[in-house]
């Protein structure tokens, strides 16, 4: 038995329920790979975390993310959860931030001063980025139903997990977009197209993790992390600007996004829902 915590991430609302949640196991040293990704799969979220011991010195903790069918070198959202599940637990980081350990190397995490529960991360450097050669274009225009007018730009924005994004020309047209699934298989695909101006969200998310499994992703902190990289070097969006994500799942995420410096933060809120013990 092993502690166990289940946190909702991105969600501004004071109750679980409403973000995406993540399952994030305490103390796992001695678990081997086979028995993390057979956890991961009994849980049935987008992703369950494994805290262990960091192997370089200047971390706080490392973190193993997994899907239900595979290991992630870096997400979003499970690394704002397992902030807050190590936290919650008594963690207390050596520096300003929390320094988190994982594939994608060292990942920096701050709290937020005003806003109980609320966590950031500094968005790792994409792997890949850049235009999407036309062939890939047309697969994705044709497995999401969209007419070439539809799509405004389309990049790479990839920081592990392997999206693909593509802008659309508003919010509606993100949200009434209905995937053919079969046609997406093997890609992590990230849309976003703008709100009018004045409302609560800058623009709409949705991410279809098909590398996976065919599945919509409530709230992602992964892709959120490479739209923002994109979006703000080519003039898009401002320096400092919230995305809805969750809206065609029934659910209200929020993605707090600002640009100090070189660094881009993507936090959202964070919700304790379970906290327990795990027989894992």
């Amino acid at each position: 038995m092993r502690p166990f915590t289940q946190v909702d991430v991105f969600t501004d609302e004071p109750a679980p329920g409403l973000g995406n949640p993540v399952a994030v196991v305490h103390d796992a040293a001695g678990l081997d790979d086979a028995a993390m990704q057979r956890f991961a799969r009994w849980t049935n979220l987008s992703e369950t975390t494994f805290l262990l011991p960091p192997e370089d010195p200047s971390a706080d903790y490392r973190l193993r993310i997994f899907t239900a069918a595979r290991e992630l070198p870096f997400a979003g959202h499970p690394t704002l959860g397992s902030a807050r599940a190590w936290l919650e637990a008594g963690g207390r980081p050596r520096g300003e931030h929390v320094v988190q350990e994982c594939g994608a190397g060292l990942v920096r995490v701050r709290r937020d001063p005003d806003v109980a529960g609320r966590l950031a991360f500094a968005a790792p450097p994409l792997v890949r980025s850049g235009p999407v050669d036309e062939d890939l274009l047309d697969r994705l225009r044709r497995g999401l139903g969209l007419a070439a007018d539809d799509v405004v730009d389309a990049a790479w924005t990839d920081n592990g997990p392997g999206w693909v994004s593509l802008l659309l020309r508003d919010a509606d047209a993100v949200l009434a977009v209905r995937p053919d699934w079969s046609a997406l298989d093997g890609l992590d695909v990230g849309l976003v197209g703008p709100h009018p101006d004045g409302g609560p969200a800058t623009v709409e998310v949705r991410a279809f993790a098909m590398a996976s499994v065919a599945a919509e992703d409530p709230v992602t902190g992964s892709l959120n992390a490479g739209l923002a990289q994109w979006l703000q070097a080519s003039g898009r969006v401002p320096a400092a600007y919230t995305a809805a994500q969750g809206t065609a799942l029934g659910r209200r995420g929020r993605v707090h996004v600002q640009r100090v410096g070189e660094d881009v933060w993507v936090g959202g809120g964070t919700v304790v829902g379970v906290s327990g013990r795990a027989l894992v």
